[in-house]
């Protein structure tokens, strides 16, 4: 029997899923960090005394392993592997890029939750979390690749509901807007000047706002599901409208 709450928190080695992972341990989860950059996780995982153990949820091979490595339960699995890659327009829309996004927003999302729905299920209270993004739910000039890809995840959390209803489950997506992390750094393929530009003269989220969020959906009584939250900073109204002034 588990002692403690176990929690997953996926794309874990930065930004939003290494915050996550950092406040739900300090909430007193046992947290098993999946990612790429190992070195990077391992780290993180010896700070709050988690789990680090390599994952590519693009990967059906790397994500059986990552699910057969975790305990016979699990309370929570945070579905935060994703990004956006390149602000082109449809017309000129470049495939691999797509493919790339839906392998990781939507396909990776796919893949953990089936993977660790017998273990969220045999917990009694099983939570899956999915970072969304207010993508989900707007659509903005040279977005259309990962729009679609979060819409498609707003559709999966809305179909898991539906097809949960009646197992102790719940499905909770929270969709952050203009968040200061390296997305845009990843979008931009590294160009750093580029990807400073969408958060200069303006005040964003940090990765800890989110990840207060996640906590708290996660901490409400079993019977309580969130199904959304919806956060943006004070300076943003839409995805593309942001106001910014000098000073900040």
């Amino acid at each position: 029997m588990t002692t403690t709450k176990i929690a997953i928190v996926t794309g874990s080695s930065s930004g939003i899923g290494e915050a996550t992972a950092r406040a739900l341990a300090a909430a007193g989860y046992t947290v098993y960090l999946g990612a790429r950059r190992l070195d990077r996780l391992r780290a993180i995982a010896a700070d709050i005394q988690g789990h680090a153990l390599p994952l590519d949820v693009t990967d059906k091979g790397s994500v059986q392993a990552f699910a057969a490595a975790l305990p016979s339960q699990v309370h929570v699995l945070v579905n935060n592997a994703g990004g956006a890659i390149g602000l082109g327009p449809v017309a000129e829309f470049d495939e691999d890029q797509w493919l790339a996004m839906f392998q990781s927003n939507v396909l990776g999302l796919a893949r953990m939750t089936r993977a660790l729905h017998g273990r969220l299920q045999a917990s009694g209270d099983g939570h899956v979390i999915n970072i969304g993004s207010v993508a989900g739910f707007e659509t903005y000039v040279g977005g259309a690749g990962y729009t679609a890809a979060k819409h498609a995840v707003r559709a999966i959390s809305d179909t898991l509901r539906l097809e949960w209803l009646g197992q102790p489950m719940r499905v909770t997506e929270i969709d952050p807007g203009l968040v200061e992390t390296d997305f845009s750094l990843v979008r931009f393929d590294g160009d750093a000047a580029r990807a400073a530009k969408v958060y200069a003269d303006t005040r964003p989220l940090s990765a800890g706002d989110v990840a207060d969020a996640v906590v708290w959906a996660a901490t409400r009584p079993a019977h309580v599901n969130i199904d959304q939250i919806v956060i943006r900073p004070t300076d943003q109204a839409r995805a593309d409208k942001v106001f910014r002034r000098t000073g900040v």
